[in-house]
C-alpha cells in the first residue's frame, strides 16, 4: 500500500509512517519543505504538481495548526483555515489524481461534541452548540472532508478520525504535564469533574491502520479509549504511576487568567466519548484502561 500523509512529522503522523513501513508499506510525507521523496504542497495554495496524489492507494490528512496557545483572533483564524482550507486542497488534488486513491482518512476531533457533562457521546450524537469555537471549527472541517464523496467515479471512501487526547510520553498533552507532576506540583484542574476522552498513541495508530485496511470502514470514528475518566481520576493515576503526590490543584480562575478561552475549552470542559463504531467493527484496543496505558508509556 502507498500512503501519502500530511502531518507526517507530527506525533501521530510520525508513528503512523513508522508502522506502515514496518509492515512493508510505503509512507510518503506531504510537506511545505522539499526533501527526499516528500510531496511538496502549500495547504492554501495547493500542490507543486496537480497530479501529486496519482498512484497512491490512500491519503491520511493530519495537518492543522496546533490548538495550544492563547486564542487570539489571528490564532483562531489559523486553527480554522489550516484545517478547512488544507482539507479542501487535498480534495482538489484527489479530484485531479489518476489513478485516484481509494480512501481518505481525515483527522477530526471530539471537540465536535462540545461540553456535555456526563452525557455518553457516540458517533451518533449531535454536535455541540455551534457558537462554541471548537464545535464550529470541527463541523466546518468535517463538512469540507465530506465533499470528497461527491467526486465522480471512481469514488473515494472517507473515514473521519475524531481524536481525543492522545497520550504519548514524548509529546502532546501528557509530556507537558510530566514536569510539574514529577516535581510533586500536579493536581486536578478546576473541579476535576470534567471528563477526559484519552487514547494511547499505539491505539491511535492501530485505529488508523484499521480504517485504511477495511474497505467497509467509512464515516466517523471516535478514536478514544473505551474508558474515559474524570480529570481528577486522570491526575491521581498519573501521580500514582510517577510515585508522586497529587495535591496541588490548578484553580479555574487561574486557568482562565493564564490561558483564556483555550484553557476553558481544553482544560475546564470535557467530553465523555465512547468509541462505539470501532468496537462494533471488531477493533480491539491494546490499552483500554488508563493506568496500564500510563505505565506502558512512562
Amino acid at each position: 500500500m502507498r500512503v501519502a500523509i500530511t502531518g507526517a512529522s507530527g506525533l501521530i503522523g510520525g508513528a503512523l509512517s513508522d508502522a506502515l513501513r514496518e509492515r512493508g508499506d510505503e509512507a510518503v510525507g506531504i510537506s511545505r519543505k522539499r526533501g527526499g521523496s516528500t510531496i511538496l504542497w502549500d495547504p492554501h495554495a495547493g500542490f507543486e504538481h496537480g497530479d501529486a496524489l496519482s498512484g497512491f492507494d490512500a491519503v491520511v490528512n493530519l495537518a492543522g495548526e496546533s490548538i495550544a496557545g492563547r486564542w487570539t483572533a489571528a490564532k483562531k483564524a489559523r486553527i480554522r483555515d489550516s484545517r478547512v482550507r488544507g482539507t479542501q486542497t487535498i480534495i482538489e488534488a484527489l479530484a485531479q489524481a489518476s489513478p485516484r486513491p481509494k480512501v481518505l482518512v481525515n483527522a477530526s476531533a471530539v471537540g465536535l461534541y462540545g461540553d456535555r457533562g456526563d452525557e455518553v457521546l457516540s458517533e451518533r450524537s449531535d454536535p455541540g452548540r455551534s457558537d462554541a469555537f471548537l464545535v464550529e471549527v470541527t463541523q466546518a472541517w468535517e463538512a469540507t472532508a465530506r465533499t470528497v464523496e461527491a467526486l465522480d467515479e471512481p469514488g473515494v471512501r472517507l473515514c473521519l478520525a475524531r481524536f481525543g487526547v492522545v497520550l504519548d510520553g514524548h509529546g502532546g498533552a501528557l509530556a507537558k504535564m510530566l514536569t510539574p507532576f514529577r516535581l510533586g506540583l500536579g493536581g486536578k484542574i478546576g473541579s476535576g469533574e470534567q471528563w477526559m476522552a484519552w487514547v494511547h498513541r499505539q491505539d491511535v495508530v492501530d485505529a488508523l491502520l484499521f480504517m485504511l485496511d477495511h474497505d467497509d470502514a467509512r464515516g466517523a470514528f471516535n478514536v478514544v479509549a473505551p474508558n474515559p475518566v474524570r480529570n481528577a481520576d486522570f491526575t491521581d493515576s498519573l501521580a500514582r504511576v510517577l510515585h508522586r503526590p497529587s495535591i496541588v490543584p490548578l484553580p479555574k480562575l487561574a486557568v482562565r487568567a493564564l490561558l483564556g478561552q483555550m484553557g476553558d475549552a481544553l482544560l475546564l470542559q470535557g467530553q465523555r466519548v465512547a468509541p462505539m463504531r470501532l468496537l462494533e467493527a471488531g477493533f480491539e484496543f491494546s490499552y483500554p484502561e488508563l493506568e496500564p496505558a500510563l505505565r506502558g508509556l512512562l
